[in-house]
């Protein structure tokens, strides 16, 4: 944010960190961004203090400072309402929230670019009004949540974000039980996953959805869900329920009709199997005379 705000123009960022060499880094990134020793510094200088800690130390950061009126304080927490910064409000400092929907693996190495970002946003005015202009100078996008909203806000950017990444080392796990490497299991899918991300983009929901559901192909579904009740049972409970969700996708895009969606919930369901928790590495000649096994789909 503070290397997002330099590249906007703004004149004078100050930040502080646990670490002041983390600080020092950080200001050494970008002009216009002045390291200080401690948070108390920040909120001296500052007319609006961001508090960027773990969600768990927004309120033990805000109370170990003083505030005064006419200050403004704003965590950028997704799943928190700005009510985490009471202590503040209670000096008479603003308080908000704005929370980038966007993910940061390696911020220190990445463009400080949020253009098209959305941002969610909880704050009364006149602060409401100035972090509205704040994103706009960003090119982001304003989205204003209550805070009851916030949790069900939360946990759909974990979906569309955070469990991708579980979901593609499951996919890349699945590969191990034909002797490949994970390294060259992500490289060869990461092309279909940025083919599928584009479509979201281009055609929307239900439309970006393709595969043997969309399809209406029972027998493949038959035939993955014998596959990793052989091979991979941990996978199958996870294969099962998205299964399960993606159908009635298929029926809103008009691809399957209820006989058919009927009929993969057939396919998907069954007893739970006794299995070990384990996928299965390298399991040999064996797996490759399995029936259904010898064909991709």
């Amino acid at each position: 944010m503070a290397r997002a705000l330099a590249a906007a123009g703004y004149p004078e960022i100050v930040i502080a960190s646990r670490s002041r060499a983390s600080a020092d880094a950080l200001a050494a990134a970008a002009s216009g961004i002045r390291s200080v020793g401690n948070g108390q510094d920040v909120v001296d200088a500052a007319d609006i203090v961001f508090i960027t800690t773990p969600d768990v130390a927004i309120e033990p950061a805000v109370r170990g400072l003083h505030w005064l009126p006419g200050k403004s304080v704003v965590h950028m927490s997704g799943a928190e309402s700005r009510m985490v910064l009471a202590h503040a409000a209670a000096e008479g400092a603003q308080i908000g929230s704005l929370h980038p929907l966007q993910t940061f693996a390696a911020a220190g190495k990445v463009a400080a670019n949020l253009t098209g970002v959305a941002f969610a946003l909880e704050a009364d005015e006149p602060l409401k009004g100035a972090l509205r202009e704040m994103v706009n100078d960003l090119h982001g996008v304003v989205v204003e949540l209550k805070p009851k909203d916030r949790p069900l806000y939360h946990a759909s950017a974990v979906l569309v974000s955070n469990y991708v990444v579980t979901l593609a080392q499951l996919a890349t796990d699945l590969w191990k039980t034909f002797g490949q490497e994970r390294s060259v299991a992500l490289k060869a899918l990461l092309p279909l996953l940025r083919e599928t991300v584009a479509n979201l983009d281009a055609t929307g929901l239900p439309d970006a959805l393709t595969g043997p559901i969309e399809r209406g192909d029972v027998a493949i579904v038959e035939r993955h869900v014998q596959a990793l009740v052989d091979l991979a049972p941990a996978v199958l409970g996870v294969y099962r329920e998205l299964g399960s969700q993606t159908i009635p996708v298929a029926v809103e895009k008009g691809s399957i009709d209820a006989v058919t969606a009927s009929q993969l919930r057939g396919a998907l369901g069954g007893q739970p199997v006794e299995c070990p928790p384990k996928i299965r590495e390298n399991p040999g000649t064996e797996s490759a005379t399995r029936p259904g096994l010898e064909e991709r789909s």
